[in-house]
């Protein structure tokens, strides 16, 4: 088991020793300027809330940062064109979003990238111009949530998996770290059943795949909503404990339903440093200092398994990142 307060100790490390670097400008700020950042999520999704107190934290601490954070209310590709459009229109410096469909978006992204700079989070485009990524190895946190099923399910079963939009690469990159994890094993995937980041439609998803599959044997939320919904879907059923629930991130839903044993784990990816580090990152790039950036241009946030057995100390620990 991965321990949480060890990771996060790590990340805090790095920030800190990050933050104490000394920063050669060369780009020098005139007196009283400051860089207009914004961060751009990809829904409305409770997530983004602990990747705003990262957010904000970055800002508290940097008096040349001017943050706008913006949420998609309908996590649709037009509402996040729309607020892009804004912000380039005037005169952002620099932007870190959650690409809903990097494919089709990447004439959108580049566009950024010529007017601004551009970091993705959460979800990459590495085909675009984008100069760096900050955000979890999707791959890798479907290879461990695969891990995390075959636990669950140690003699095998038909499984759903459940995601907003199989364009975001986010999405793509777990489905196809799941299937590889379990090749070889008597764990099948029927399908994977998408719903546009409509909570309604995903608990209706859930229902469904309970419905007709009365043999199924666990639910796999992709997305953060997904969880509470598959939850709140097996507990009208009735098959708390018959259906396992392996679901992604940190909603309190999915939190209380690990205490109690309804979900059996759940993947969370730290948004806080998404929010964290994408700032940090951005205000010493767009002074000068590109040293931050890796040389494959990725920064990776560790993914950590929370079950029963850890879930007090994380939430504990989330507690107080959000300033609870």
């Amino acid at each position: 088991m991965v321990r949480t307060l060890a990771v996060l100790a790590v990340c805090l490390a790095f920030l800190l020793a990050a933050g104490c670097k000394k920063e050669s400008s060369n780009a020098p700020q005139a007196s009283g300027k400051k860089w207009r950042v914004a961060f751009v999520t990809n829904n409305s999704s409770d997530f983004w809330s602990i990747a705003r107190a990262g957010c904000e934290k970055a800002a508290s601490e940097l008096p040349d940062v001017d943050l706008q954070f913006k949420l998609p209310a309908d996590g649709t590709v037009s509402s996040q064109l729309r607020i892009i459009n804004d912000l380039l229109a005037a005169g952002i410096d620099g932007i870190a979003m959650s690409p809903i469909d990097p494919v089709n978006q990447q004439p959108t992204l580049n566009k950024i990238a010529a007017e601004a700079l551009l970091l993705t989070t959460d979800s990459d485009a590495p085909d675009s111009d984008r100069t760096c990524y900050v955000g979890t190895d999707n791959f890798a946190a479907g290879l461990q949530a695969g891990e995390i099923i075959k636990k669950a399910l140690p003699n095998g079963g038909k499984i759903m998996l459940f995601v907003g939009t199989l364009d975001a690469q986010n999405a793509k990159d777990r489905k196809a770290g799941i299937e590889k994890s379990l090749q070889g094993t008597n764990v099948k995937i029927i399908d994977t059943l998408t719903d546009n980041t409509d909570r309604q439609r995903a608990k209706a998803n859930a229902a469904d795949t309970l419905t007709n599959y009365p043999d199924i044997a666990a639910l796999v939320g992709l997305w953060s909503y997904n969880g509470p919904q598959i939850l709140h879907a097996v507990q009208e059923a009735n098959k708390i404990g018959q259906v396992k629930i392996i679901c992604f991130d940190e909603e309190d839903d999915t939190l209380t339903g690990v205490k109690n044993g309804a979900i059996f784990a759940t993947i969370v990816q730290q948004p806080y440093q998404f929010g964290y580090q994408s700032i940090t990152l951005m205000e010493k790039i767009l002074k000068g200092d590109k040293s931050l950036i890796p040389a494959d241009k990725k920064i990776v946030v560790p993914t950590l398994v929370i079950q029963s057995d850890n879930v007090d100390d994380f939430w504990a620990k989330l507690k107080q990142l959000r300033g609870h």
